[in-house]
């Protein structure tokens, strides 16, 4: 059995409680909506450059910078000294933790941002939860809906686990490493510091520490003379 506390060190967010009860990880994602309902208080603390659309049920902490750009819909979430870069587009049910970089053209729907995750460009986030200090390359795709029907499953260790959901992208422990442009597709558990190499597509468990390599043959040959 996979627990919460093999991949996310609770103590890197300021929402603990909401994993109180749940057997898997992915568990927590149905709770998001209602944990949102029962403690947001709509404020704005934070600055911005330019104009940016906030919705009405958004909270932002002190320091957090929202650039020219950016779309904040809610029920939103977001702690301090967060940087919301221009064109993001941050969706419904979200919670974002401290000192957390949203970049250009990034889009999140029904996450979990712990503290000091990085998403810096180009990047979807669906349905997942992000633990201390992940990063994305740009372009990291995290896909949360089966092209097939069906629940979204996950594999540890040769047990297939239906998760009961119809739409998970990931879980990512604390300090993994997504590569640019690679692909998490539903239901993938990433271990804590491991790394995805760029352009890798990816699923399933990746145990703690370990690498995710794509050895795509690469063919050079001279160039024509005109």
């Amino acid at each position: 059995m996979l627990n919460i506390a093999d991949i996310f060190d609770l103590s890197k967010t300021a929402h603990a409680a909401i994993f109180e009860g749940c057997a898997y990880p992915w568990d927590v994602l149905a709770k998001i909506e209602g944990y949102l309902s029962s403690i947001l208080k709509p404020e704005l603390r934070n600055r911005c450059i330019g104009v940016a659309f906030i919705g009405d049920k958004v909270a932002t902490g002190e320091g957090t910078v929202v650039e020219d750009g950016a779309m904040i819909k809610g029920p939103a979430l977001i702690g301090r000294n967060c940087l919301i870069r221009h064109s993001a587009y941050i969706r419904e049910n979200v919670i974002i933790g401290d000192n957390c970089v949203i970049g250009n053209s990034t889009e999140l729907k029904n996450v979990i941002l712990f503290d000091g995750v990085v998403l810096p460009h180009f990047n979807y986030v669906g349905d997942s939860v992000l633990g201390y200090k992940v990063h994305l390359g740009a372009g990291a795709i995290v896909s949360n809906l089966k092209s097939l029907p069906g629940n979204v499953t996950v594999d540890i260790s040769g047990t297939r686990i239906d998760t009961g959901l119809r739409k998970f992208g990931a879980m990512i422990g604390d300090e993994a490493e997504i590569g640019a442009n690679a692909v998490l597709n539903p239901g993938s558990i990433i271990g804590r510091r491991a790394v995805v190499y760029p352009c890798v597509c990816w699923r399933g468990y990746l145990p703690p520490g370990a690498i995710a390599k794509n050895r795509a043959a690469i063919e050079v040959v001279q160039a024509k003379q005109d």
